[in-house]
């Protein structure tokens, strides 16, 4: 008969035994990592329940190492026949894998021995009767607005994890956390011309999730705010990216200064390290102890503690994004970002106005409140994707548009920042402000 994780006295239980198996198989190091979760997802269009879910998973993964040799398996029954298995499978795989002196688990000076409370575990008693009243709730309000004509629906999700870690280095740590969200979408109408927009709340805590009936409202005047867009000639002006939106500027920065792109030379950041990628005034800094923040970790996917750091500093590049094995090929140390960055912060040292602030500082340019497609290559730093936003002139938005194109090349666009606003949105990993960027060009008509 299956055994689940629960029959087994413990999470550690689990792990010490597939330490102890590996070790009898002849393994010089060993690293088991568990992720178990459950939580309820549930969306309502135009006040039907469309889809319920209840989640409820789990996954071991074990790491072997023979010599400089690496196997892995995984698994998501943890009866002990199935973790004898995947130890099994793991040391199997390592025993016919080529060496590579870069593998193997972190040194054991790195890995944390103290876990900082970051106050991430928030469980909310969500039941399918309160799910189906705060997305009703929700999508009424948006559907007040006289000028909404259909919903995609709104959708609240509740979510809880258990991460868990331990390797041959004596290093055994678990951490617990939560996310719940609500979210709408809905379609404005006017004389035949349609647009759709939606919003979202996201946090750890509950209590501090926005009221559902602001949610809805919000979606709404932003799809009516949309109606009647028209395109542009094309041109070439600065260009002011929403806070919701400029992360994704900042998202491709991660993914061209992280390990692989790096010792690869696949990144046209690759020889970056101490030059001046971004103007003075701009700093980045990963910040992995926020307290309920949702980059928030107290180690990474190894077991490697989380510290604070700055990767730019007036404007210059000081530190890659590394884990151990990328660390050892570019003969570095570890960042602790296996498995992602943890709440990176960008600022600015001045300039720092409000969102509107800045559009009223505009003469001549685009707010783009909406990118579409994936045109990055990290390999040139070309940039061109399609957009939706609002002609600004004199300081003021003049009309929606749609159907254009913003392209240009990351390296010139970073340097060409001309401001981060101050309110920035906190809803995932990365955190900024809306961003300006001089010089952009903007195909339309």
């Amino acid at each position: 008969m299956k055994k689940n994780i629960e029959n087994l006295k413990n999470i550690q239980n689990a792990q010490d035994f597939c330490l102890n198996e590996a070790k009898k198989l002849g393994a010089s190091d060993v690293e088991v990592s568990i992720s178990t979760g459950s939580g309820i997802t549930l969306t309502t269009r135009l006040g039907a329940v469309e889809s319920l879910e209840h989640q409820s998973d789990q996954i071991l993964t074990v790491n072997v190492f023979v010599g400089e040799r690496k196997g892995v398996s995984s698994t998501t029954d943890f009866s002990e026949t199935a973790l004898s298995k995947i130890v099994d499978s793991a040391n199997t795989i390592a025993s016919v894998t080529s060496e590579d002196v870069c593998n193997g688990i972190p040194e054991q000076e790195l890995l944390t021995s103290d876990l900082p409370n970051l106050d991430l575990y928030h469980p909310w008693e969500l039941t399918t009767e309160d799910a189906y009243r705060f997305t009703n709730e929700c999508e009424s309000s948006a559907r007040d607005n006289q000028s909404i004509s259909n919903s995609e629906g709104s959708t609240i999700s509740s979510y809880l994890q258990t991460r868990s870690l331990a390797n041959s280095n004596g290093f055994s740590a678990q951490y617990k956390s939560s996310i719940h969200s609500l979210s709408c979408s809905v379609i404005a109408s006017d004389n035949g011309n349609m647009q759709r927009d939606y919003w979202f709340t996201t946090h750890r805590d509950p209590k501090l999730l926005n009221e559902f009936s602001l949610v809805g409202k919000v979606a709404a005047d932003r799809a009516v705010r949309k109606l009647n867009s028209r395109t542009i000639t094309t041109c070439q002006v600065p260009v002011l990216f929403d806070s919701l939106i400029a992360k994704s500027i900042f998202s491709s920065f991660v993914s061209a200064i992280t390990g692989p792109a790096i010792y690869k030379r696949t990144s046209f950041l690759t020889d970056a390290l101490k030059k001046k990628i971004f103007p003075d005034f701009l700093t980045i800094t990963e910040k992995p102890h926020i307290k309920k923040a949702l980059g928030s970790a107290p180690f990474d996917a190894e077991g490697v503690a989380t510290t604070e750091r700055e990767l730019v500093n007036s404007g210059v590049l000081h530190s890659y994004i590394l884990d151990c094995y990328s660390a050892r090929k570019l003969n570095m140390q570890t960042t602790a970002n296996s498995g992602g960055i943890h709440n990176l912060i960008i600022e600015s040292k001045e300039n720092c106005n409000t969102t509107d602030e800045i559009i009223k500082s505009i003469k001549k340019g685009l707010f783009v409140t909406e990118l579409i497609g994936h045109g990055v290559n990290i390999v040139t730093g070309d940039y061109s994707r399609g957009a939706s936003g609002y002609w600004v002139e004199n300081g003021e938005i003049q009309y929606p548009v749609e159907e254009i194109t913003v392209a240009g090349n990351l390296e010139s666009m970073f340097k060409n920042i001309l401001a981060v606003s101050s309110d920035a949105d906190e809803r995932s990993r990365i955190i900024s402000g809306a961003v300006l960027i001089d010089n952009l060009m903007v195909a339309g008509q």
